[in-house]
């Protein structure tokens, strides 16, 4: 039981390297950050993933998920690489890229603007933003009373932390 617990540990670290020297060189500390916070998610699963399979292409998966889900791949967002751009940093086909990283994204439930995983950026731009649910009826903020705004907003700051 200890050994798998280091094997893990060990896995884990190496993973968290690999995807950082890629942030480091072609996206940034948030990117940095998500990757890690996924790496160490996916370490407490009862099965842990990347415990089969090569590193590599696990590395080339955590960032392709997390591009996928915050536009990544879009010329129009900063920062920017192409699917191409990951794979060719860890040497892996583009096919099982996307595919590792699908799983992935169907193991945690990611998707677009995900409270998790969504960068700061795509979770300001984040079109229900401003519509809150109430009573099961979809309702824009701005008809709210300022008081009942305000309780919303400390309610949404709370769940943040």
């Amino acid at each position: 039981m200890a050994k798998d617990k280091e094997a893990v540990k060990e896995k884990t670290e190496q993973l968290i390297e690999m995807t950082a020297g890629f942030c480091d060189e072609c996206l940034d500390e948030e990117y940095k950050e998500l990757c890690e916070k996924l790496i160490r998610k996916m370490s407490r699963k009862r099965t842990v993933p990347f415990m089969t399979g090569r590193m590599d292409i696990w590395a080339a998966s955590v960032i392709y998920a997390l591009g996928s889900i915050n536009f990544l791949f879009d010329k129009n967002t900063q920062p920017y690489a192409t699917a191409d751009d990951i794979c060719d940093y860890f040497g892996t086909k583009k096919s099982t890229t996307s595919q590792k990283s699908k799983v992935i994204r169907d193991l945690f439930k990611m998707s677009y603007f995900d409270d998790e995983f969504s960068t700061g950026r795509m979770r300001e731009k984040n079109p229900f933003n401003s519509f809150v649910m109430i009573d099961g009826m979809i309702v824009p903020k701005s008809v709210l009373p300022p008081e009942l705004r305000e309780e919303i907003e400390i309610i949404e700051e709370l769940k943040r932390k």
